[in-house]
């Protein structure tokens, strides 16, 4: 059955950490843009660091989103985030309702992430294997963003990990709360001061399929890293942990990179079909006039 994904506002699809739009042959959001475009959809992926604060991610993307609302005439836009790409619409949405529809969060670190927790906890402040890690993980967001082609924002990714612990993530929630559950594990406010708020997420799942993939390799090593969503979560971020607004699921059958599609070694999720979502929730944004 054709989707029909003809929203009233565009789409903008907000990468997370270490995330781009293009290099080379390879879209971190494989296929899913040519399939919105296709159901009908205006579709735009902006330009953030890949490595940062939630906040300086934020503000990046408020200037994208500028950018797009003056080229398509559009008054508002809704936003899609997956993983730290989700914090940075959240941020939008929370300081310029008026041209924010919507914001979704596709496996985003809403309540912060164990992962995070465990590697920061890793690196010793203000000795040598942070600031080792520091200047590897700066060098290698710097390569992805001279191979995308796109001029170079700046690059912070210990403030990025920082971010993205449970204590980075709380300060955040703290000043950014809309669309948070009250309840752990619930759901959230659908709509705050005008933005609707929607969510879906997936846990790592072994199947005869993909136990070979390496990408779904990384995950089921990196998920065993968990102790309160131990067993619930993506291998990045715990199921639980990235509920906000209307929670459409978050259980399933995909890893952290199966959210977009992506792969390591050509593999591809298995488990469910992550571009459909994509098609599904242009449709639902579409019914409700967005």
């Amino acid at each position: 059955m054709q989707r029909n994904a003809t929203t009233r506002f565009p789409i903008l699809l907000v990468h997370g950490l270490f995330g781009f739009e293009k290099v080379g042959q390879s879209e971190l959001f494989h296929d899913i843009k040519e399939a919105l475009r296709t159901a009908g959809a205006r579709v735009f992926i902006p330009y953030v660091s890949a490595t940062h604060c939630n906040e300086a991610r934020g503000e990046q993307l408020l200037a994208q989103i500028d950018r797009v609302l003056d080229g398509t005439g559009a008054a508002r836009v809704n936003l899609i985030g997956h993983g730290q790409g989700a914090l940075a619409g959240r941020y939008a949405g929370a300081v310029a309702p008026d041209i924010v529809a919507s914001v979704t969060s596709v496996n985003g670190p809403n309540q912060g992430s164990e992962l995070a927790d465990f590697l920061r906890k890793a690196l010793t402040p203000g000795r040598l294997p942070e600031h080792v890690a520091s200047r590897v993980a700066t060098l290698f967001a710097d390569f992805i963003s001279s191979l995308s082609g796109q001029a170079q924002l700046p690059q912070h990714a210990i403030a990025a990990l920082a971010a993205l612990t449970t204590e980075g993530v709380g300060a955040f929630n703290d000043k950014y709360p809309q669309g948070l559950p009250r309840n752990w594990g619930g759901n959230g406010a659908q709509e705050v001061n005008g933005v609707r708020y929607y969510s879906w997420s997936g846990t790592v799942q072994d199947t005869a399929e993909n136990a070979a993939g390496a990408a779904h390799g990384f995950c089921r090593a990196f998920s065993e890293y968990f102790i309160t969503e131990a067993g619930q979560n993506d291998g990045i971020v715990g199921r639980f942990s990235s509920h906000l607004g209307k929670v459409i699921r978050s259980d399933y059958p995909m890893d952290h990179l199966d959210a977009i599609n992506q792969s390591v070694g050509g593999e591809r999720c298995k488990g469910t079909d992550p571009v459909a979502l994509y098609l599904r929730h242009a449709e639902r944004l579409r019914i409700v006039g967005l």
